[in-house]
């Protein structure tokens, strides 16, 4: 009979379950950072949008053989400033700009994805990602930008607060409120690059609003709620492999199913602000 140490060892044996492993802890705790900015500006669409409109950069660099992370970056960089300037007119709603770049972008790499002839198993792997599948060089990627992410919010940390909670304090303080907007799309952008191998993208959007969903039911601080939330994006991405890796599952759902597992237990018994809490009070 395996013990819990058996359990835990035996998966870590395999060079690409490790591998898979130090992705999903990077993966979990980035975009469980960002996502503490997404929630509190109300970004969801455009972070969903923006994970959807990246899909015409990885089909064009799966069929030249590059990176997925190349065209993912180039798409995803361009995708952002493009809905930051179409907003920024005055002619357009962001809500409405995001929803035309992500249906055309959408479209587009769909069209191109058929077009290249095994169309149902590639836009699976793209759509639901390859944690499994994470080669030597993904892994220095995603580490890579993970790094340049978290020391971003880490260098624009006050700015970054200004802006989310008083924008009106950001615009006497004369800060570079549209430098800063524009900065923070691009993070976003490069958070979605990072997790495209891990959970793909239809589940990407998860992963950067659920953690950061339930950190805000935890505690009303930033600081804290971003440290809560990616303790909560870590966690799900460790176990989420494992018992992907024990149940014979797809990695990207069994990630996104535990954060949102997580998410409904803050949701019912966070003090003072689950329900069952107000309920029992």
């Amino acid at each position: 009979m395996m013990t819990l140490f058996d359990w835990i060892i035996e998966p870590l044996q395999y060079s690409f379950v490790l591998r898979a492993l130090l992705a999903s802890m990077i993966v979990g705790m980035v975009c469980s950072v960002v996502g503490t900015y997404v929630i509190l500006r109300g970004m969801a669409f455009f972070g969903d949008a923006l994970a959807h409109t990246i899909l015409p950069g990885v089909v064009i660099s799966f069929i030249l053989g590059w990176p997925l992370a190349v065209g993912a970056l180039i798409m995803g960089i361009l995708t952002a400033v493009g809905i930051g300037a179409l907003s920024n007119q005055g002619l357009l709603k962001e809500d409405t700009a995001i929803g035309v770049i992500f249906a055309g972008a959408f479209a587009l790499g769909v069209a191109i994805l058929s077009a290249t002839g095994n169309y149902t198993a590639d836009l699976t792997h793209f759509l639901f990602g390859n944690l499994l599948g994470v080669s030597q060089q993904d892994l220095i990627v995603i580490l890579l930008l993970g790094t340049i992410v978290l020391a971003a919010i880490a260098l624009l940390y006050k700015e970054f607060l200004v802006i989310s909670f008083d924008p009106v304090l950001a615009t006497t303080q004369r800060l570079p409120v549209t430098f800063l907007r524009y900065t923070l799309l691009l993070i976003i952008a490069v958070t979605i690059v990072v997790s495209l191998q891990v959970v793909g993208i239809s589940l990407m959007m998860a992963m950067l609003v659920t953690p950061a969903a339930a950190a805000s039911l935890l505690t009303k601080r930033l600081l804290p709620m971003m440290v809560v939330s990616a303790v909560i994006g870590t966690i799900s991405s460790v176990l989420g492999l494992y018992i992907s890796f024990y149940l014979d599952i797809t990695s990207g759902p069994a990630i996104v199913l535990l954060a949102t597992a997580i998410f409904v237990m803050a949701f019912l018994f966070a003090p003072e602000r689950g329900v069952a809490w107000r309920r029992r009070s």
